[in-house]
């Protein structure tokens, strides 16, 4: 007997149950991370060899993937990995990495740290920010310069190298050369906006011709600035520095003669010394000044230890103010065409009691009276190095008799200086260890007496080259050269 079985009815008023999913459903879900494992079977395939049936003994590799030699394996390391990678080779080897791929090329920029902007459009456009999103220190002077690229004459400075007008002849006492090139204000300041938004990690800044606007957004969106290079610095521009509560270097730059003028007085040097009290290190290029705004930074900026003054402008008797920097350390003179020509009486200059290094460069001594009020302020100092001074003789060194604790005194192109000068001086310093003179051509080996040569015996350090020519004379001794050629050429 046969049974006809009924289908049975489903009610389609009820909504049909929904199957739960399974775990290979949640790991199939999300595929993207499974291609790595799937490259990585498909190596491993490569590497382990498939026996044959006929034999047992010989094996043959299968090649599941195409083109094989062609895959990028880097796709298996992560971002993270790679970088660690890329971050121990040399800057020498790490320039052509950015060369391999578009990957390579996000990740070499992620991994730099310093940049000098040539072309201002760069940080416009937010190229700068996409291509190094990791930067900690930047210099934007040569971005802020618009040179004429169909000019032949480069002019080369310390500050910064650009092509400049080839109309210009000659040299005018008001030439701005640098100034008639600069970029407007309203678009340095836009440029820092942009960059201190998006690199707020920011370190260390070099710019020129910005205004106080601009520099406050420097000092709301990077609180980690710790060293500023300002150039064509003003007394407005320095209320946006003191923003800048935790700058430790600042370089200043005010007036260059040649490039552009600005003006730097005591009203921006107090306004800075109330802002900026964490200042370690100081310098102040072609500015103005007095005693008070010296004054100002020394009672504020308590931890000042470096103070470099450059080309400075300062009125007569500012030098009594470094007796307030009770903390400083080193103090340099770089290209100073005078010091202080009236420091006025000895009993209100005081002294630094913790200086210990003193630098002089490339300066000119005009006066005696102001080289014997610097050796006075400097007089706890354990080293002194002078190099290339015009106009320093015996007269105005002797007065360097007062600095008895020196332990390092080095000497170069001091060419008025003589021999019985240097022995004055020396003989005074009974702490003397370390000794350097160099091309001082008035200073004769002939003339060193017996209590000098002893002095040299028992120094650490000794380095003696007054007289370039008599150096030269000496080496070329065994050589038979400078004999009238009587070692090449005989007579037959």
């Amino acid at each position: 007997m046969s049974f006809l079985s009924e289908e049975p009815k489903t009610d389609t008023t009820q909504p049909l149950k929904k199957r739960s999913p399974s775990w290979s459903d949640l790991w199939l879900k999300n595929t993207k991370p499974l291609k790595h494992v799937v490259f990585a079977m498909q190596l491993q395939s490569l590497s382990s060899p498939t026996p044959n049936k006929g034999s047992k003994t010989k094996t043959q590799s299968q090649t599941p993937i195409p083109n094989f030699s062609k895959l990028d394996r880097t796709l298996l390391l992560s971002d993270e990995l790679l970088l660690k990678i890329l971050s121990k080779l040399t800057d020498s080897q790490r320039y052509h990495n950015c060369l391999v791929c578009k990957r390579w090329l996000n990740l070499q920029g992620r991994l730099v740290r310093s940049l000098k902007v040539l072309d201002w459009d760069f940080i416009e456009s937010g190229r700068l920010i996409a291509r190094f999103p990791n930067l900690t220190h930047v210099d934007l002077i040569n971005g802020c310069v618009v040179t004429p690229h169909n000019s032949c004459i480069w002019l080369n400075h310390r500050f910064l190298s650009m092509n400049i007008n080839s109309e210009v002849y000659g040299f005018v006492p008001n030439w701005r050369i640098c100034e008639e090139n600069l970029l407007p204000v309203e678009v340095v300041d836009r440029g820092l906006k942009a960059l201190a938004s998006s690199c707020p990690n920011l370190r260390k800044l070099i710019v020129i011709g910005a205004s106080e606007l601009g520099l406050l957004s420097v000092a709301e969106e990077c609180p980690t600035l710790q060293e500023l290079e300002l150039h064509k610095c003003n007394d407005n521009v320095l209320r946006g520095i003191a923003a800048c509560e935790n700058l430790q270097i600042l370089k200043l730059v005010g007036k260059v003669d040649g490039l552009y003028t600005s003006l730097v007085s005591d009203i921006g040097l107090t306004i800075l010394a109330q802002g900026c009290k964490r200042l370690v290190k100081l310098q102040l290029t072609g500015c103005e000044g007095s005693f008070d705004g010296i004054k100002a930074i020394g009672q504020c900026c308590q931890m000042l230890e470096e103070f470099t003054l450059c080309d400075h402008r300062m009125d007569d008797g500012w030098l009594a103010a470094l007796s307030y920097c009770e903390n400083l350390k080193t103090l340099r003179f770089i290209s100073c065409k005078k010091i202080d020509l009236n420091p006025g009486p000895d009993e209100y200059l005081g002294s630094c009691p913790a200086l210990e290094k003193l630098h002089v460069q490339k300066c000119q001594f005009r006066d005696k009276n102001s080289v014997r009020a610097l050796f006075k302020v400097c007089q706890a100092v354990r080293e002194i190095v002078i190099q290339d001074c015009w106009g320093l003789d015996n007269d105005m060194f002797s007065s360097a008799s007062v600095c008895r604790r020196v332990k390092l005194l080095s000497l170069e192109g001091c060419s008025l200086l003589t021999t019985h000068g240097l022995e004055a001086l020396l003989l005074t310093c009974n702490e003397l260890q370390h000794l350097r003179v160099e091309s001082c051509k008035h200073i004769k080996d002939c003339e060193v007496s017996a209590a000098l040569s002893t002095l040299f015996s028992v120094l650490k350090e000794f380095k003696w080259r007054p007289d370039t020519k008599s150096l030269l004379v000496s080496s070329l001794e065994e050589t038979g050269l400078g004999k009238k050629g009587g070692k090449f050429f005989k007579k037959s």
